[in-house]
């Protein structure tokens, strides 16, 4: 038994750190599997410690992936994110950088023979040199979505011929190859700045870098970006350079089931949403990154309240006003001071509130979900398509103003939150979105469309689907370049 095991290919998947990032390539790393691959996970030493994040997660993550093999790169000394006067960005940049040597050590122990391919973390492009150097294919894994990749592709060509940043052209939409016209405001923050902007320079070429690869797997479906995916194809995309193949292989969401906080124990939301009608709950959660502050907690709450609709509702303690104070553990939120009193006495027979976590797959999946309010993080939203869940968009950073856009624009499986741009959305258009979704006519228009977009996902996925057949292209051009 041993002997057929260690003559399988090995593929290497190397997500840089953080949950964001862990999670999605644990659900690549299963089709790889399913595929007859072994699959190896280089991890590092997670640079914060936090209940999303750290030790314990990769320690749950590896009890419940017996298959995988997890392998972490001996430590070196972290940087002090607290009182470095460097962007936080540019530290984990450099972090990775001094990784290489051990990643290329790694590399290095397994026989050439038995090494298919490195996949590396959209972030991780410094291991693009490692893998020349050891002479294996290198791919990039983008977890998040085909528009995203195209907006921030064709951004770094952009800002390689501009002498100003995009602040100046605020909400001016930005025309695109493949998605909808997009307000300048709406992409990166950091890369809104001055084109010099370390920051901006440093996000630009890494951009740029993860369609430098053999090829870029995306965790997405064709029906569901289908032009978006056809603009990597286009010599206009980005002038001057030909892209590599883009594998659209998605959705790579979790199964549900699994996500409890202690072993044979259900999550007590659940048993509350099996008592509730069916597509009668809205369901508010920001991620795992996503605070929100104390003022605007109690605003979401006025508006739940005047809704009279129901709700679970995950409230996390509110993001720190000293930017330093973001890189601490969070403690748990005191939901008597953090909610309008009364608030819970008021509103507990049609409203559930939990403190920092849901199993949000399982929660998806119950029938009496009929809205998410989502920060369109792509694993949540991917999560959501696949539940059949419209949504209410409230984009809080990273890409996720631009897949608002998609999801509103392109996708037609979400409504805005009106006031996301200016960081404060108040009660008046939670109370109006949350009736809209739930009980107006329009909640038909949008169901049919979460209905079809769960449907078409499914099959995507199936044995002669899109994404089935884009994995299998990709297993195909590795051997022909291995073979050359």
């Amino acid at each position: 038994m041993d002997n057929v095991v260690s003559s399988k290919q090995t593929v290497v998947l190397y997500p840089g750190g953080g949950a964001g990032h862990v999670g999605p390539m644990t659900q690549l790393a299963k089709v790889f599997l399913h595929h007859g691959y072994d699959v190896t996970m280089v991890l590092l030493e997670p640079p914060v410690k936090s209940t999303a994040s750290g030790a314990s997660f990769v320690e749950s993550l590896a009890a419940s992936n017996p298959s995988v093999v997890f392998h972490a790169l001996p430590p070196i000394p972290l940087p002090d994110f607290a009182s470095s006067t460097k962007h936080p960005f540019l530290l984990l940049q450099e972090l990775l950088a001094q990784y290489n040597d051990k990643l290329e050590n790694f590399l290095r122990s397994i026989p050439r023979e038995r090494l298919h391919s490195l996949v590396i973390d959209m972030f991780c492009t410094d291991a693009i040199d490692v893998a020349a150097k050891v002479g294996v294919p290198v791919y990039t894994f983008f977890s998040a979505n085909a528009g995203a990749l195209a907006v921030l592709t064709q951004t770094a060509a952009l800002l390689a011929g501009r002498q100003t940043g995009l602040k100046e052209l605020g909400d001016t939409p930005i025309e695109f190859l493949g998605v909808p016209p997009m307000p300048a405001s709406h992409i990166i923050r950091e890369m809104l700045e001055d084109p010099e902007d370390k920051v901006c320079r440093a996000m630009a070429e890494i951009w740029k870098r993860d369609t430098d690869t053999r090829g870029v797997l995306i965790n997405t479906f064709y029906s569901l970006e289908a032009s978006a995916l056809e603009a990597f194809r286009d010599p206009l995309c980005v002038p001057g350079k030909v892209l590599p193949p883009v594998y659209s292989i998605g959705p790579l969401v979790g199964e549900g089931g699994t996500e409890t906080e202690e072993a044979g124990k259900r999550h007590e939301c659940l048993t509350w949403l099996d008592a509730q009608p069916e597509r009668s709950v809205v369901f508010l959660c920001w991620g795992s990154k996503g605070l929100l502050s104390g003022e605007q907690l109690k605003e979401i709450a006025v508006g739940l309240e005047k809704s009279g609709q129901r709700f679970l509702w995950v409230v996390r303690t509110p993001a720190a006003s000293d930017p330093k104070r973001l890189w601490e553990t969070r403690p748990e939120p005191d939901l008597d001071t953090l909610l309008p009193e009364g608030f819970l006495e008021r509103t507990r027979d049609r409203g559930l509130v939990i403190k920092s976590w849901v199993p949000q797959v399982d929660v998806l999946n119950n029938p009496a979900i009929g809205a998410f309010v989502t920060h369109c993080g792509w694993n949540s939203t991917l999560e959501a398509i696949a539940a059949g869940v419209p949504m209410l968009c409230w984009p809080l950073g990273a890409e996720q103003k631009i897949n608002k856009v998609l999801m509103v624009e392109a996708m037609g499986i979400g409504l805005e939150l009106e006031g996301y741009n200016t960081g404060f959305i108040k009660a008046e258009e939670v109370e109006t979105k949350v009736r809209l979704v739930l009980e107006s006519e329009l909640r038909r228009e949008i169901r049919m469309r979460a209905a079809e977009l769960k449907k078409e996902a499914h099959e995507a996925l199936e044995d002669g689907g899109s994404s089935q057949a884009a994995f299998l292209q990709f297993l195909s051009d590795v051997k022909n370049i291995t073979s050359a």
